[in-house]
């Protein structure tokens, strides 16, 4: 009799496994590369996550990721299935994640770019060419992994300059994190010299977090494309056929600024891998994506 008990215990655990991993829990859950600071960010999201459950008709909810990296690792296991990545990032996260379809970008982010700060100190004034007076101070720069805070701005550096970070800042550079802790940085002085995403330094500016007499933008970038939202695969299988257009229609018909505030973007349009392709090819030549 115990024999037969035990028996049916076992055949009843295999079966609850084997229900399990046919029928995933069906929980939309969400990240975004920690730009800014990650408290905040995990209270800003709320209402986007709210908004998402009411029009998709599923539980969604929202993870935080401890840096950018991350987020990618998250995504290629799987752990979440839509992720709000930087260019780089989210080229990354495709490469490791075949089948995973860029779907929705700001409608700033085809024309992105970024700003090399200063601290007035430098005596380094903002000009149409590549200041290359950065050379003399220590810089900083933002995620290792940021789009607009490494990526382009390396890339940058090397034309204008033909040299690799390494050389053309034989006083040193260093990586700060994020957005919000580069112009930190530079404004107190730690740093004389970064590179930081233009929608943190100026939303920063607006709200009088940041003076811009003391931690001065010296030169803008040309634009290219940044930010977006990547929708895994595995949504398909987990939530129905057709649910990422459903999310991807979702996420651009929002017409409520307060809902993106956490991106911060004012609208959301469609977005595509092959926008992004730009990106990947500076990230192949830096050696940032295989």
């Amino acid at each position: 009799m115990k024999k037969t008990i035990l028996g049916l215990w076992v055949t009843l655990l295999l079966v609850a496994s084997c229900s399990s991993g046919d029928n995933p829990e069906k929980i939309l859950r969400y990240t975004a590369i920690p730009d800014q600071n990650t408290t905040e960010l995990e209270q800003k999201f709320a209402p986007l996550t709210a908004h998402l459950s009411d029009v998709l008709g599923v539980p969604v909810q929202y993870v935080p990721s401890r840096d950018y990296q991350a987020s990618v690792e998250m995504f290629r296991a799987g752990d979440i299935h839509l992720a709000w990545f930087g260019g780089l990032t989210g080229v990354q996260a495709r490469a490791a994640v075949p089948g995973a379809l860029a779907i929705a970008q700001g409608a700033v982010d085809p024309q992105y770019y970024s700003y090399f700060i200063a601290h007035q100190e430098t005596g380094l004034e903002r000009g149409d060419a590549f200041p290359e007076g950065m050379a003399d101070f220590p810089f900083t720069f933002g995620s290792e992994s940021s789009t607009s805070g490494r990526l382009m701005p390396e890339f940058y550096i090397k034309e204008n300059t033909g040299k690799q970070p390494d050389d053309f800042f034989p006083k040193g550079f260093s990586f700060s994190g994020s957005h919000d802790k580069t112009v930190a940085m530079v404004e107190s002085g730690r740093f004389p010299c970064g590179v930081v995403n233009y929608k943190v330094y100026d939303k920063r500016v607006a709200e009088g977090k940041t003076d811009s007499n003391v931690c001065k933008v010296i030169w803008k970038t040309p634009t290219y494309a940044d930010y977006n939202f990547t929708a895994h695969p595995d949504l398909e299988v987990i939530m129905g056929a057709g649910f990422i257009t459903k999310l991807q229609s979702a996420l651009t018909d929002i017409t409520d600024k307060k809902l993106l505030s956490a991106l911060p973007r004012e609208k959301l349009i469609p977005a595509s891998n092959e926008e992004f392709e730009s990106i990947a090819q500076v990230a192949r030549e830096l050696g940032m994506v295989r």
